[in-house]
């Protein structure tokens, strides 16, 4: 399991410009954590594993239109179509999904 973390770690930081930092803030856990992580030496509780894994899902949804440095500011940015809220909490409080609608209706007007 450590090593199917680490590898979801791995492609949060290329895919999507994020640091060990940016994992952390978003999982609430502490930066050592996330290099325990991204090392192989621990998981993070299942819970956490689904954090991960949505932010894993709408950094590959996002990389369809940005490159990883856009989409780490897309994460951090206030979305008026979320409200004004910022899509890295939307997705720890398990709202992956409201930012995925966001993300398709980028993917819609691209096709319009």
């Amino acid at each position: 399991m450590s090593g199917a973390v680490a590898r979801l770690v791995e492609d949060l930081r290329s895919r999507g410009g994020l640091k060990g930092s940016d994992v952390a803030n978003i999982t609430h856990v502490s930066q050592a954590t996330v290099s325990r992580w991204a090392a192989g030496k621990a998981a993070p509780p299942p819970k956490t594993q689904l954090v991960i894994s949505d932010l894993r899902y709408v950094v590959d949804r996002l990389a369809e239109f940005y490159s990883p440095d856009e989409t780490r500011i897309w994460l951090y940015a206030r979305h008026p179509l979320l409200n004004g809220a910022r899509a890295i909490d939307l997705i720890h409080e398990g709202g992956a999904d409201a930012v995925l609608a966001v993300i398709d209706s980028l993917a819609d007007a691209s096709f319009t």
